[in-house]
């Protein structure tokens, strides 16, 4: 699904490195037909109006089929999904049943593709937490705790 305004490279850099803060960390897992999931809210640290969301969804039949991703909500307009982090459950294109990242570009936005199209595969992660904890290092989240697999959880500050 195409989005309906044209966002530059800068303006996606911009929404990635921006320092943002979980809004409801305390958030609960749902019950989904076939699913779980569950939803965080989170803002930019400098602009509390600027407003994302974050998913983690886990299939509760296949333990490899999980994504987590974040949209961009503006103000007026459509969402914007920003990234995805999926699990090796199935094929994308020349990646196979590897864990892989899809990302928006400027590119697939104004060729009026899907505009998180394009993925690369990953090594950084193999459950929904290691695809989180990438998420919150990648788009520079704050107020989540996330476990370390068996180890300790750890917290990224307020």
């Amino acid at each position: 699904m195409a989005t309906s305004r044209h966002y530059s490279d800068d303006e996606l850099a911009e929404l990635r490195s921006a320092p943002k803060r979980v809004t409801n960390p305390g958030a609960h897992w749902k019950e989904k037909p076939g699913h779980r999931q569950r939803n965080f809210r989170a803002c930019d640290q400098q602009d509390d109006s600027v407003r994302f969301s974050i998913y983690q969804r886990q299939s509760l039949h296949d333990d490899n089929d999980f994504s987590c991703g974040i949209e961009f909500i503006p103000r007026v307009g459509a969402r914007l999904t920003l990234a995805r982090y999926n699990g090796p459950s199935h094929r994308h294109g020349e990646i196979v049943y590897r864990p892989h990242i899809h990302r928006t570009t400027a590119t697939a936005i104004a060729a009026g593709k899907k505009p998180e199209s394009e993925a690369d595969e990953t090594d950084r992660y193999t459950n929904l937490e290691g695809a989180l904890r990438c998420l919150v290092e990648d788009f520079h989240l704050k107020g989540l705790s996330i476990s370390n697999n068996n180890q300790a959880s750890l917290f990224n500050g307020p």
